[in-house]
Parts: C-alpha cells; sequence; structure tokens
C-alpha cells in the first residue's frame, strides 16, 4: 500500500496552546507510524501580516507545499479552512475539514449580544450582523466544498447537518484522550477536615454559565458553611462574575484564580468534592475526560455532546443549563452522598478508556481516506 501524504493546516501549532495545536501535534507524531506522511502548516507563520494580508499569504504558502501531498487536511472553516478549500480546488487534491465547533455563534454571542441557542442559530441566515452572516456563509461554503468533514460529536454532527451539509458526508470521530493525570495525583493543598470544594473551569464566557454557579454559593453555604468555589479561567466576562460575586456576598467563599498551568488546575480539581460544567454549549468536552481521570465527581449539562460523554447516575450527574433548582440539588447529591461520588468516580476512570489514541488514529485515516 502506497504511504498517504497529508497536509495539516492548522490555526496553531505548538508552542501555541490549544485543542488544534495538541491535536495536529499527536497527528503529526503518530500517523507516520500507519504508513501516512505528514506536514504541518501553521497559521501561526503570517498571523504577524495584517489581517487579509495573513490569509493572502497563507494561501501561498499552501499553494507551495499542496502540490506534494494527497489530502488537505484544515483544522477550522474560516481561518485557514478557506484558504486550504481554495488551494485544494485550484490543485485537485482531496480536502478534508475539521469542525470542533461554531465560530459563528461564538462570535455572535461574545460580540453582537445574540442570544439564541446554537441549534437554532445553525438553522438560520437572516437577522444578523452583516460580520456574524459573513462567518455563517464562509463555514457553510468551506463545509460543503470539502470531501469530508470531520467532528467530534454526534451533537456537532447535527450542527453541520443544518448548515446543509450532506449528512453522510459527516463523520463522528471521537478526540483521543491523553493521560497527562497522573504525575498530578497528588492533593494540591491540605484541606479542613469539613472543608467542602467545588470547582468549575473555562473560558469566562457567558455561555459557561458561571454567573448562575456563583448564585448557588450563599444557599448551599446554609448546609456547608466551609464550601468554597474555585473558578479557574479567564475570559471577557471577568468584570461581570467579581459583580455577581459583590451581589451575593459570597466573596469569601468564591475564588476566580484566572488562567493556571496545566498541573496546577490538575491539582485543584483532584482535591475538589466536584466538578461542576454549567455549560449551555459544549461541542465535545475533553475537559470532562480530564476530570474523570483525575477522579472528580461531575456535575454537567444534557446540551451538545456532554451526553455523549456522561451517563446520568452512572459516572455523573446531568441537569439542564442554568437550572439553578436542578444544578443546586445535583451538586448537593454528591456532597451528601459519598456512595455515588464514589460511583461516579470510578466509572469515570472507565469511560476515559473508551477514548484511545489508537481508536481515534484508525477511523481518522479512514476518514481522510475513504
Amino acid at each position: 500500500m502506497s504511504q498517504l501524504k497529508l497536509l495539516i493546516a492548522t490555526g496553531i501549532y505548538p508552542p501555541d496552546i490549544g485543542g488544534p495545536a495538541t491535536y495536529s501535534k499527536l497527528l503529526h507524531d503518530e500517523l507516520p507510524k500507519h504508513n501516512v506522511s505528514v506536514e504541518v502548516l501553521s497559521f501561526g507563520e503570517v498571523r504577524g501580516s495584517l489581517w487579509g494580508v495573513r490569509h493572502v499569504r497563507y494561501f501561498l504558502k499552501l499553494l507551495r507545499h499542496a502540490p506534494f501531498c494527497d489530502v488537505v487536511y484544515a483544522q477550522d472553516p474560516v481561518s485557514v479552512g478557506f484558504p486550504a478549500l481554495i488551494a485544494a480546488v485550484f490543485l485537485r487534491k482531496r480536502f478534508v475539514l475539521k469542525i470542533v465547533g461554531d465560530y459563528a455563534w461564538e462570535q455572535a454571542t461574545g460580540r453582537y449580544g445574540v442570544t439564541e441557542p446554537l441549534d437554532s442559530f445553525s438553522k438560520k441566515s437572516d437577522g444578523y450582523p452583516f460580520f456574524v452572516r459573513a462567518l455563517k456563509t464562509i463555514e457553510a461554503l468551506v463545509a460543503r466544498g470539502a470531501d469530508r468533514v470531520i467532528v467530534p460529536s454526534r451533537y456537532l454532527k447535527k450542527i453541520v447537518t443544518n448548515w446543509g451539509v450532506s449528512k453522510d458526508k459527516v463523520v463522528v470521530v471521537y478526540n483521543a484522550f491523553i493521560d497527562t493525570t497522573p504525575v498530578f495525583q497528588e492533593a494540591y493543598a491540605a484541606s479542613a477536615a469539613d472543608e467542602r470544594i467545588i470547582v468549575s473551569a473555562g473560558r469566562l464566557v457567558r455561555w459557561k454559565g458561571f454567573v448562575t454557579l456563583i448564585s448557588l454559593i450563599p444557599k448551599l453555604n446554609r448546609h456547608f458553611p466551609t464550601l468554597k468555589l474555585i473558578i479557574a479561567g479567564a475570559g471577557p466576562d471577568r468584570a461581570l462574575l467579581e459583580n455577581a460575586i459583590r451581589e451575593v456576598g459570597a466573596g469569601s467563599h468564591v475564588y476566580l484564580t484566572g488562567a493556571l498551568p496545566q498541573e496546577k488546575l490538575f491539582k485543584y480539581i483532584r482535591n475538589a468534592d466536584v466538578f461542576v460544567l454549567n455549560t449551555s454549549y459544549e461541542g465535545f468536552s475533553h475537559q470532562l475526560l480530564e476530570v474523570m481521570a483525575l477522579g472528580t465527581p461531575i456535575v454537567t449539562t444534557n446540551v451538545g455532546g456532554n451526553p455523549e460523554i456522561i451517563n446520568d447516575g452512572e459516572n455523573g450527574l446531568l441537569v439542564a443549563p442554568d437550572d439553578r433548582n436542578a444544578l443546586m440539588k445535583a451538586i448537593e447529591r454528591l456532597l451528601l452522598d459519598d456512595e455515588l461520588a464514589r460511583k461516579c468516580s470510578l466509572a469515570g476512570k472507565e469511560t476515559v478508556k473508551r477514548f484511545t489514541t489508537e481508536r481515534m488514529l484508525k477511523e481518522t485515516i479512514t476518514a481522510l481516506t475513504v
């Protein structure tokens, strides 16, 4: 069998930090063991140029590198996906696209005040600001032009088909979980015998539901006076969260740590009684797999790809997003029921074992070639 030659077009690559960087590096290191040669072209090489100019420069780089590959594999549908599609069509190369979220929706909610959920947003084209409509058009155009679209969850397959992409073209390949947690198994700090700790983490944006979680702390403190909430992450909504903490008078019980090194974050999670992810949007949460590997019981929402990881009552608890009453009851269940917490912890560690690198590589190669 002849060797497959793959060109990965990615927005970021190590030393950059982020999911696409980690994923692209994994493919670069592991696919050659499966008779696939890999070259990576990072958008970081042109990011210093002006907007627009950098996209043209990246396209020209693609024209120089793509003639020597069989497949161009783009890691997003906009910054690298659009120029990669044009280059692949021009050079008559197979074009495969990976989609891990809806960038247009994220921009619409973060910058333009759009409040509707992704499910309905993905079906509409009118009624949005010009920039949002342009992003939606580009995403759909690039996805429709791809020979294959790889997504990391069944939920995202539904979203992409809402863009008008044939469902037969969209392939679900769950991301692999690379366990970097064992070195961090010790607790971060000794806590008082009666102290209870909740940890949440993520980018500080509206859809992560941190304000709702903060609002529950005074009520939880009535039953758990020493309970503390630690929120790790950075983002545009930090001032909003600080104001929410002041409004409910929870300054001595809620801590915003900012962005943390992975080692420190893992130690906080390992030392927690419960990890809460009150999100209203999640394509596929690699973070939930990390928390499971660390053995911390999880409360999260039944949205996006979360139900594809969490079986309610088995390896975690699922609630509706921003449902204050259900969220508080779920947290209390895990704080009060040691047997349930232990069951979820053990089952979570077993769940992680399903997301192997070998499975992901095999399914990715199939998607790239068939």
